[in-house]
């Protein structure tokens, strides 16, 4: 959708980012700019265990990245990107995603991007042009300009990933007349993290900045990836974000460790239940015939699991035994290290009773009067789990705890978001609370030193914002 005219611009913020263009001597006069815009996220309930096929329930942000491109003549991505007062530059010849005439695999880019550590970040901006022409055959015959400019902070949790990808696609779509279904774009953004940056995520981010709406949460089953609506936020209630003051990074080996255990306990759940199972040529990776929960753990109920099968996983296992004994997992996205020690019931758990709560806490978000403690409880709960899977983190079980002090009034219930270790805790508080949660963020930091940030409001999806085409 490239439209010449958004409406409620100052709704969506871009106003300014306009005018920072004008200001700017970056892009040529007279020659068509596309803009593109889009949320983070906060992660209410779901988190890690998208990866898994679970439910989700996702806030957009008030803060959000924008994104101005312009086609050039040459063949070069000029890419100048502003985040928190940093600016950074990066550019390179789409000719470096050839070799010998023939568009350069995934695992060629990833050592592209990682031969300098302090351009990585372009991976997540360069790998929407190498995925398209891969998995859509889209040639690009002109270079680009892009100027980025973002007010999501850094490694908070909020999927400033996600946001970057998705508003990058949709400029680049919008200026190469790319006909791809908001739905698929959202996939092609992940495939950009997963096989160009190397991150293992799932697909609740992307598909979370680019359809969610404004004060309500987005509803996806990630089996892969189904929107299943909106739930409207209560007019009672408010979602709040504070940050932990701990950098938090998807790329990060224990949330790849406990993905891998969660796909390992599927393996052997399957093996257990019976199903034929059939390696590849790789030895990494097993296809299964599961004609009962369709390849997802999720699918999985509480009671089922742990009647038939939680008593027959290992709580830990050896990379090498499992590959000698299962040959593989069915997750394309990570690899298994012979030389380490894998967990596997905590994490093979945690998706499944996560996907539980989830469906719970929407079933009660959604009822006439809503109990706010026992949704408080879940995201408590939910919260532990993530302990317990080894991707808490001192500084957001602190704001955890905060939340639980009894003169924290009217605040009742508190998760880690996302993938853990570290960002953002999601807090569930009656309306109005803003004074609480701000004493509470003091102590914090009074506590620590940190200055915690604080996230507020909500805001709409890429999706329903478009592409904004303008002439300087």
């Amino acid at each position: 959708m490239v439209s010449e005219i958004v409406k409620d611009k100052k709704k969506f913020d871009v106003e300014s980012f306009i005018g920072s263009l004008k200001a700017s001597s970056f892009f040529e006069k007279g020659i068509e700019i596309f803009i593109s815009r889009a949320p983070g996220r906060l992660d209410v309930m779901g988190g890690i265990a998208d990866y898994s096929g679970s439910l989700m329930l996702e806030m957009p942000i008030r803060e959000a990245t924008k994104v101005a491109l312009q086609k050039t003549e040459n063949q070069t991505i000029e890419i100048i990107s502003e985040n928190g007062g940093e600016s950074l530059k990066f550019s390179m010849s789409l000719n470096d995603f050839f070799e010998n005439g023939e568009l350069i695999d995934y695992e060629k880019a990833q050592k592209y991007f990682n031969q300098d550590a302090e351009n990585h970040w372009a991976a997540y901006i360069c790998g929407v042009f190498l995925v398209l022409a891969r998995e859509k055959a889209i040639n690009f015959n002109n270079g680009v300009k892009l100027y980025i400019s973002s007010e999501i902070p850094l490694g908070k949790g909020v999927s400033s990933s996600a946001a970057l990808e998705i508003a990058i696609m949709q400029a680049v779509c919008g200026a190469f007349e790319v006909e791809i279904d908001s739905r698929e774009k959202a996939i092609l953004c992940q495939k950009v993290e997963n096989l160009v940056v190397g991150a293992a995520c799932g697909v609740m981010d992307q598909m979370s900045v680019m359809f969610g709406k404004e004060n309500q949460l987005f509803s996806l089953l990630c089996q892969p990836a189904e929107i299943q609506g909106w739930v409207k936020i209560p007019d009672e209630i408010e979602f709040w974000g504070i940050d932990s003051g701990v950098r938090h990074a998807v790329v990060g080996a224990d949330y790849s460790s406990v993905r891998i255990g969660a796909f390992m306990g599927y393996r052997i759940i399957c093996e257990l239940a019976g199903f034929e199972v059939k390696a590849t040529e790789t030895n990494k990776l097993v296809e299964i015939d599961d004609n009962k929960w369709n390849g997802f753990l999720c699918n999985l109920t509480p009671s089922e699991f742990e009647q038939f099968y939680a008593a027959n996983l290992p709580n830990e296992i050896l990379g090498s035994e499992f590959l000698e004994k299962y040959q593989g997992t069915t997750d394309s996205v990570t690899t298994i290290n012979p030389d380490k020690i894998y967990a596997i019931k905590t994490p093979t758990a945690h998706a499944i009773y996560e996907n539980f709560r989830v469906q719970t806490f929407g079933e009660i978000l959604q009822s006439s009067n809503p109990n706010l403690k026992l949704l408080g409880e879940l995201m408590f709960q939910a919260h532990a789990s993530y302990s317990a899977c080894g991707l808490g983190e001192s500084g957001t079980n602190r704001v955890v705890e905060l939340v639980r002090d009894d003169n924290c009034i009217n605040l009742f219930g508190a998760k880690i978001t996302g993938g853990g270790s570290g960002g953002t805790v999601a807090v569930l508080a009656k309306k109005g609370s803003e004074k609480v949660v701000e004493k509470l963020v003091e102590k914090y930091a009074s506590e620590t030193g940190k200055s915690p940030y604080l996230f507020k409001g909500s805001s709409n999806g890429s999706d329903a914002f478009g592409v904004l085409k303008i002439t300087l």
